[in-house]
């Protein structure tokens, strides 16, 4: 539990450090300091232990398509942290756990109870009030209109896609050669448009950009540490505390407070995913344990 609070607590300091940069650097230089930061820590630690083996994969079009999911919406939640608070951007995020059930429901053919389907009901309702929120401008920033209506679905399809490719990865390829992949697309991408982007920025704004690298980072690794220690059902759950911690972080930094509808959808949202994950991972791990004879 401890390593997962601390996680999602990085995680939502790290938004509010994005959000902070937006009027100070450049799209393209936040996204490739990032990518430098995740490529080089990842070869330093894992390089030398597994050599040549890190980059070994069997799937070079799915690690491909992982590594531009990540960079799409890495790209559309720093647009989207410019015109909407911290907290109601986690909560939106929050919703692609519940679309990876639909996905696996209408093409994978996966069987989604009941409770599943209402909850992912739930959580699409706490959605639109956010959204609804937002729209009004209720919360002192500018209400979203035109193209930025269209950002919240594409961050929640940018968000599933990377969950589903992440999933189908997982069952043969190497975590650490993931993430490895992953990091490294980024940083071609955004190596390739940095030059036409590039600006003189001061020590303070290279700074920011070192640390929301560090945060990204060290909120990845004691999730993994979270996972090694504790089973998904566990461990998922707390996941939904990030919410807290982001309404927390816009209070502080931004002087914001959801107003009531807004904080009902949050609470919406979070509510439903949580309860709506621990069922997926108790599921998930039901049908992988082995029979036992005279089990009921």
């Amino acid at each position: 539990m401890a390593l997962v609070l601390g996680a999602v607590a990085l995680f939502a300091t790290f938004d509010s450090v994005i959000k902070l940069l937006g009027g100070l650097a450049p799209l393209v230089m936040v996204l490739w300091v990032r990518y430098s930061f995740q490529v080089g820590i990842t070869a330093a630690t894992v390089l030398p232990q597994r050599g040549r083996a890190l980059l070994r994969t069997g799937r070079p079009g799915l690690q491909l398509a992982r590594g531009l999911s990540l960079l799409s919406m890495s790209a559309l939640g720093f647009v989207a942290l410019q015109v909407m608070p911290v907290g109601e951007f986690t909560a939106i995020m929050m919703l692609a756990p519940l679309c990876v059930t639909a996905w696996a429901a209408g093409f994978q053919g996966d069987r989604v109870s009941v409770w599943r389907w209402a909850l992912l009901a739930g959580g699409l309702l706490g959605a639109l009030v956010v959204i609804r929120s937002q729209s009004a401008g209720a919360d002192g920033h500018a209400p979203l209109s035109g193209w930025a209506l269209a950002l919240p679905v594409a961050m929640v399809a940018a968000n599933t896609a990377f969950q589903l490719l992440t999933s189908r990865l997982a069952r043969t390829e190497s975590p650490s050669t993931t993430h490895f992949y992953t990091g490294l697309t980024g940083f071609v991408g955004a190596s390739a448009l940095v030059p036409l982007f590039w600006q003189a920025l001061p020590a303070s704004t290279w700074a920011l950009m070192a640390l929301a690298a560090a945060l990204s980072s060290s909120g990845h690794f004691l999730l993994i540490l979270a996972y090694g220690r504790a089973r998904p059902s566990v461990v998922t759950p707390f996941l939904y505390f990030q919410l807290a911690f982001a309404t927390l972080a816009g209070a502080i930094v931004f002087g914001y407070v959801p107003d009531a509808a807004a904080f009902g959808g949050i609470a919406l949202i979070g509510g439903c995913g949580a309860l709506g994950t621990w069922l997926a991972a108790r599921d998930r791990e039901r049908h992988a344990a082995p029979e036992v004879p005279g089990a009921a």
